[in-house]
């Protein structure tokens, strides 16, 4: 049998990630299980353990590719190149824009999850510090006193939660048409019309 049909017959790792990740988001976790897994993958259910010892090193598996996507390109973002404040906090906000970057509904779904397991709490805690921290040190290199970063900082993330975990349906022009309001609100500075403009342009569809 060549590689290709074995890969088929078996999955590839990625896809059964693929396929939990959707199902995560879709159901919660007590719904990530092997055998509606594979019935969603057209797959046998024994061709699961070619790839993961067990459902737990699946859940690891997911909650790893959240951590790295969502919390990993988030910090990288708040740690990009900028000029000034404003300009960083642009750089942050291709988060919220961009899928690639940033998956809202994995956040949703790793949040839910977290509610009901305390292990998996303190795991989301030490996450999100790390995101308020890079947040802090993203003002505070553009000048800002600490206490008063921290506070933009709650102001952004909270900001950012809220809309995450209501579920907020807006337009993508709707949204990006606030963005410059919301730098102005987080900051306290109007951002300049060329880094308003270089946003912007990055995100053209």
């Amino acid at each position: 049998m060549k590689n290709q049909d074995v890969t088929k017959l078996r999955g590839s790792e990625v896809l059964w990630l693929n396929a939990a990740c959707e199902l995560l988001t879709e159901a919660g976790v007590e719904a990530v299980k092997v055998m509606p897994l594979a019935k969603r993958l057209g797959v046998s259910r024994t061709s699961f353990y070619w790839h993961f010892r067990d459902r737990d090193a699946l859940l690891e598996a997911l909650f790893q590719r959240w951590e790295q996507k969502n919390t990993g390109n988030l910090v990288a973002r708040t740690q990009a190149p900028a000029d000034n404040i404003c300009e960083a906090v642009f750089n942050l906000f291709d988060c919220w824009l961009d899928d690639t970057l940033f998956d809202a509904r994995l956040d949703l779904a790793i949040r839910n999850w977290a509610r009901n397991d305390k292990d998996m709490q303190q795991r989301l805690d030490r996450s999100d510090d790390q995101r308020k921290q890079a947040l802090v040190d993203m003002f505070v290199r553009h000048g800002f006193d600490p206490r008063d970063a921290e506070v933009r900082t709650m102001t952004a993330i909270y900001v950012q939660i809220g809309y995450i975990s209501m579920q907020v349906r807006e337009s993508f022009e709707y949204r990006i048409g606030l963005m410059p309001d919301y730098v102005t609100v987080f900051t306290g500075q109007s951002p300049a019309k060329q880094d308003i403009a270089k946003f912007m342009a990055r995100h053209e569809r």
